[in-house]
């Protein structure tokens, strides 16, 4: 089947979707992506979506040509065109064309576009019985730098822990910060659970958006539906140390959506099975998702 893509206010085969070799989004990297979820047709936290894109294109001075309402609607068509029932969209904004040079106001206009397909992040044998992972050299962007919460283009830092944990063996990576914290995973956020086990309530941990990540629209929902399941959360600073003394860990992600992680740098976590608390929430996720799928 022929795939379409919408690119600057058009759906095209996508061998007509392209993109100048002059476009600063290509050479430096300058624009800005949300990556999207669509379970039964429904785009999932669609709203949440765009807000984070417009914040991210207004920290880097961009102006995306299309209001919300505009990309709400493309997206939508996008994913009738494709036949798309459930998948992922890739939303992009870049500067545009423009010179060789740095300048980005020598850009002509940003370029839009929006592409619908299907994906598969990790094996499902992992969903059922957890993930290893490694902790990367590669540290996340310093935030005094470019602000981690900017879901740029330039996912280099990203690219490089992901390679280091292919080299490992493994598919995902966890990244400090330039402080040594716990920051998150290449792809994904991470949480770890205490207390599960006990007569005491399970805590989730999961680093704070100070710690220099992006504030994961899964992740949000996943806090949402751990509150909602009785658990506490509680956002703070984390060391490897507590990774590997955690009863249980597990990412979140838009294309991951819950995952177990069962061992970090070839320690086990507790009995090297996913937890109860990691269970629970996989499952409230994947109700959440095939009974509303709600968009805002």
């Amino acid at each position: 089947m022929t795939k379409h893509v919408w690119i600057n206010g058009e759906l095209v085969d996508e061998k007509q979707a392209t993109v100048s070799v002059f476009d600063h989004g290509l050479l430096y990297g300058d624009g800005v992506f949300e990556g999207i979820r669509v379970y039964g047709g429904r785009v999932f936290k669609l709203a949440s979506h765009l807000r984070r894109l417009d914040e991210s294109a207004r920290a880097i001075r961009l102006e995306p040509p299309y209001n919300n309402e505009q990309l709400t609607s493309a997206i939508h068509k996008t994913v009738h065109a494709n036949g798309l029932d459930d998948g992922y969209i890739r939303l992009c904004v870049t500067r545009g064309t423009g010179t060789l040079g740095l300048n980005p106001f020598h850009c002509t206009k940003p370029c839009t576009f929006i592409i619908a397909d299907s994906i598969t992040l990790y094996p499902q044998k992992q969903y059922e019985e957890g993930m290893s992972i490694i902790t990367s050299s590669v540290i996340r962007n310093h935030p005094s730098a470019i602000s981690p919460r900017i879901k740029s283009l330039n996912y280099l830092n990203n690219i490089l822990a992901k390679a280091e944990a292919i080299d490992a063996g493994m598919l995902e990576a966890v990244m400090l910060n330039h402080q040594g914290f716990v920051a998150e995973c290449t792809g994904d956020n991470i949480f770890i659970a205490k207390n599960t086990g006990s007569n005491t309530p399970p805590l989730l941990i999961t680093p704070p958006l100070h710690a220099g990540i992006l504030e994961g629209v899964t992740r949000n929902t996943v806090i949402q539906l751990a509150h909602e399941t009785g658990y506490k959360v509680l956002q703070t600073d984390l060391t490897k140390h507590d990774l590997y003394t955690a009863n249980e860990i597990f990412l979140t992600g838009t294309a991951a959506e819950v995952i177990p992680v069962t061992a970090v740098d070839g320690r086990q976590i507790s009995d090297g099975k996913p937890g109860e608390v990691t269970r629970a929430l996989i499952n409230a996720f994947r109700q959440l998702v095939e009974n509303n799928a709600p968009e805002d």
